[in-house]
């Protein structure tokens, strides 16, 4: 986490090379855990292009943050291979980038490090991948997935549900993680919140296995719908966010720095994942959407 949220990185900038730094180290985490590469031509890399005309939103986000050409973004996938292929596939994932360079504070600093948003989900899910693949082999296969280009819009995700590693319809359920790097004041230490928890029977299940889950305390903020779960939830596959997110006011500022983020919690946190995920990859159960509850 600590080169991911440096100076260094210059903030890993949506589609820069900084964020395609990122994707290489990430990659190289994967390969290093023995995890199969779940990207272009024998790689843990996925290159994808960005689209040529980008929403308004994007635009205007850009227009804020550092000139330079943003025409491809970056993800990092590794597959765990399972036992049983008609078992189904269980993808954890986390978004790569963040800011980059933008508009500078009352301090000068002009860097958007993203150590809570999302290097933590990030390293979380590196951690997960070493943790699982030095494990007993498991009965579902588990993709590993760091997308490129969350804060632009969702770029590196839209690429991976358009080339896939696995067919998407193997998919059982997602796990994204993103800003658990402070405890939320709402729930408490080493506790964890999941996105959108009523919706489906995922987090209670989760929950009677030790997963430290609880509903978002944060309703109004309508975070089920933003991150890049939610473009898989309306495809059918039962997505959610894992977060202890609390609000805190270094979001989306220089001041989301490495000396915020509260190691005590963030290693409680991914490791009290480690044996409900790996209860997850091994059950025949899968979860399901409550009634209303699929997007």
């Amino acid at each position: 986490m600590e080169f991911l949220a440096s100076d260094e990185l210059h903030g890993r900038g949506s589609a820069t090379r900084d964020e395609h730094l990122a994707a290489l180290f990430a990659a190289s985490q994967f390969e290093a855990f023995g995890l199969k590469p779940g990207a272009d031509a024998g790689s843990h890399i996925q290159r994808v292009r960005l689209p040529s005309q980008m929403s308004s939103r994007a635009q205007q986000r850009i227009s804020m943050l550092e000139n330079v050409p943003r025409t491809e973004t970056w993800n990092a996938i590794g597959i765990l291979p399972g036992i049983d292929a008609s078992a189904g596939v269980v993808l954890l994932s986390a978004h790569l980038d963040h800011l980059g360079i933008g508009p500078p504070n009352g301090a000068g600093d002009r860097i958007y490090n993203g150590a809570d948003d999302d290097a933590s989900g990030t390293s979380a899910v590196l951690a997960l991948a070493h943790a699982l693949a030095r494990g007993p082999r498991l009965r579902r296969t588990v993709v590993f997935a760091l997308f490129g280009s969350e804060e632009l819009g969702g770029f590196g995700n839209a690429g991976f549900l358009e080339h896939p590693p696995l067919p998407l319809t193997s998919i059982v359920v997602n796990l994204e993680f993103e800003m658990i790097g402070r405890p939320d004041p709402a729930v408490g230490e080493y506790g964890l919140w999941l996105t959108g928890y009523e919706r489906s029977n995922l987090g209670s299940e989760l929950a009677k296995h030790g997963a430290p889950l609880v509903a978002d305390p944060h309703p109004s903020e309508r975070f089920f719908q933003r991150s890049d779960n939610i473009a898989l939830a309306r495809r059918g596959v039962v997505a959610q966010t894992v977060s202890s997110f609390g609000l805190h006011k270094d979001y989306h500022q220089p001041s989301d720095e490495l000396s915020t983020i509260d190691f005590n919690h963030l290693d409680q946190a991914v490791a009290s994942m480690i044996e409900p995920i790996r209860w997850l990859a091994n059950t025949d159960w899968r979860p399901s959407w409550n009634p209303g509850g699929r997007p």
